[in-house]
């Protein structure tokens, strides 16, 4: 390059202006990122995700967390996989499954439960969420999840929704994989939320550790709104809400559930369910609460509950997963496509009883499965 061409360009450069030097610029970058169109094209292969998920890779933890909830055949077969391999590392926790009618303060109460959970014993805390309600409204409970302030941004903390594709059978078993990914990926305790309506509680209970049962105390027939069934779920039951004006009428509740777990048989673990209040907001009385669910753990490990639970568990979800492959393997046959509208016509039309039409469809089922 001539020196003349150097000063035109650089005029700064010139004897005049001795002292002042600009340097050549330097080459700019594409103004589109080079790594992301790279990222994009590269698929994580299934020891990726096994790697990632035990280093504690929240971000290919959340990947995982995706496929499993993807209906796409490809994207279940890498996920099943990916579980497999986790399920070595899996199983090192506590799983509490948390229930409240809506209303209860069951985010604010999570809030706190968690912030008190990783202060007091440390780890690392998983909140899932099993939301049947998420399909008719496609907005799932947790959809905020910012009413969880502190822990949405908690460092050791991993908050996910519901995942709204699918019956609550496929919605539960989804939330039971993702379960074993967090488990591997270093979460010590996991929180299984779900709104007190429906069968939603059942499902929780089949994958978790101790049920804990938010209620409000209000109009003084708490136990009116009550179901059975879910109170015999119930290891502890916890009253929110209990400060200020409303505190005697908390306690008042307390006692009208004591008096009502009397009557119920006694649970299976041996251990009497506990009745305490609390105010998740002014974050009173929740030690007392994990004291309590600490001291079941003790107790449930120590007289072989724990893991007679946890295998039945397993056991359920065998069986489940059998029901819900034979189920869908039936429907999606081609054949049975055709014929079922057909049958159902012959059934609604006095033609057909149920019973016989049930038994053509399985027959005509079982043939083209011989074929």
């Amino acid at each position: 390059m001539s020196d003349n061409h150097h000063h035109m360009e650089h005029p700064e450069n010139d004897e005049a202006y001795k002292g002042l030097t600009v340097n050549a610029g330097i080459e700019q970058p594409a103004s589109v990122n080079p790594y992301l169109v790279r990222r994009k094209k590269r698929e994580l292969t299934v020891p990726d995700y096994v790697e990632g998920i035990v280093k504690g890779d929240v971000t290919i933890l959340s990947q995982a967390v995706t496929l499993v909830e993807s209906l796409k055949p490809e994207h279940q077969a890498i996920a099943q996989e990916v579980i497999e391999k986790c399920l070595p590392y899996s199983g090192e926790s506590i799983r509490i499954g948390i229930s409240g009618v809506p209303g209860a303060g069951k985010s604010t109460s999570i809030d706190a439960f968690g912030l008190h959970v990783l202060d007091t014993y440390g780890g690392k805390l998983a909140v899932l969420a099993i939301d049947p309600s998420s399909e008719r409204s496609k907005g799932s409970i947790l959809g905020d999840k910012t009413r969880m302030e502190k822990l949405s941004v908690h460092p050791k903390s991993f908050i996910r929704p519901s995942p709204s594709a699918g019956s609550l059978g496929g919605v539960a078993r989804k939330t039971r994989e993702t379960i074993i990914l967090c488990e591997a990926a270093g979460f010590d305790k996991i929180f299984v939320e779900t709104v007190g309506v429906g069968q939603s509680e059942t499902a929780v209970h089949s994958m978790v550790d101790f049920f804990l049962l938010i209620q409000l105390a209000g109009t003084g027939d708490e136990l009116q709104g009550i179901k059975r069934g879910i109170m015999e779920m119930a290891d502890g039951i916890v009253i929110n809400k209990a400060d200020g004006d409303n505190l005697e009428r908390a306690k008042l509740a307390a006692t009208q559930f004591k008096n009502a777990l009397h009557l119920f048989p006694a649970p299976d673990s041996g251990w009497n369910p506990q009745v305490l209040t609390y105010s998740g907001f002014y974050n009173i009385g929740v030690k007392e609460i994990w004291d309590m669910v600490y001291s079941y753990m003790d107790f449930v490990k120590k007289n072989g509950y724990f893991d007679y639970r946890r295998n039945e568990q397993s056991k359920y979800w065998m069986y489940e997963s059998i029901n819900e492959q034979l189920q869908q393997s039936f429907y999606q046959n081609p054949k049975i496509e055709a014929l079922l509208a057909q049958k159902e016509a012959q059934v609604l039309n006095g033609n057909l009883t149920s019973f016989i039409a049930a038994k053509n469809l399985l027959d005509t089922y079982f043939d083209d499965l011989k074929k």
